[in-house]
């Protein structure tokens, strides 16, 4: 299985510091907020990584990581993605490098205290389709929500007004090789951007898409609150723990 971080995006809302530098490369606590991807995939068992970047800042990735060695890796991917074109658009300039195998996909401002191995292991059983982790948030409504019934998820809504659980899908996805022949059936949503949670009901709408829940704490930090949070929690309790 390859790794992808999706470390793209202008991160608007994190503005004026996001005018000067790429918002995954702003501090968590100690460190960049890319290392904690990068250290995400790893602890999976995943070592082959490509790391998909834009804006004025892509150079400052490759001073800052490199090959990839302060990791124990042997070399790091990078590719560049133009404008702001949504997560799917991002995802689509993978295909190469994922060479039809399975990849998980790890949005790159995403930090967890602990690690998905198990996922990893789980969704290397299964085959084929996709797999999403979710968590129990108290504020749902500001992601993507899933519609479940028992264990099966029946879809997935997008920053719903009235959420219909109180779970959220993580920005960390595994898929199969297809998942680039589902980005190419794509409309641009109302955003002007391809959806990953279009992607996500595509495998939904097969009955190929299984879900597990994340252990220990999961934040995203594109926002000043949230990114505050996030250094908090590192400091607190630590991340990436393997």
């Amino acid at each position: 299985m390859k790794g992808v971080i999706l470390a793209g995006g202008l991160g608007t809302r994190l503005h004026p510091l996001t005018k000067i530098t790429n918002k995954h490369l702003l501090p968590v606590y100690d460190r960049p907020m890319i290392f904690y991807p990068i250290q995400t995939l790893i602890n999976a068992g995943i070592d082959d990584i490509m790391i998909v970047t834009g804006g004025n800042s892509a150079g400052d990735f490759l001073k800052l990581l490199g090959n990839g060695k302060d990791f124990g890796l042997k070399h790091l991917n990078y590719t560049y993605q133009e404008g702001e074109g949504g997560i799917a658009d991002a995802l689509r300039l993978v295909e190469h490098f994922a060479d039809k195998q399975p990849i998980c996909v790890v949005l790159g401002d995403n930090l967890i205290e602990a690690n998905i191995r198990g996922a990893a292991d789980e969704y290397a059983k299964q085959a084929n389709g996709a797999k999403i982790l979710l968590k129990k948030v108290p504020d749902p409504e500001r992601f993507g929500v899933p519609v479940l019934d028992g264990e099966t998820v029946l879809k997935i809504e997008e920053k719903p007004k009235e959420p219909k659980s109180d779970f959220a899908v993580i920005g960390i996805y595994f898929y199969d090789p297809t998942v680039f022949d589902v980005i190419r059936t794509l409309k641009p949503s109302g955003r002007g951007e391809l959806e990953i949670t279009d992607v996500n009901n595509h495998y939904i709408d097969k009955g190929e898409m299984t879900w597990g829940e994340l252990d220990g704490w999961w934040t995203d930090a594109g926002t000043f609150e949230s990114l505050l949070r996030a250094s908090n929690m590192v400091a607190e309790t630590g991340a990436n723990k393997l």
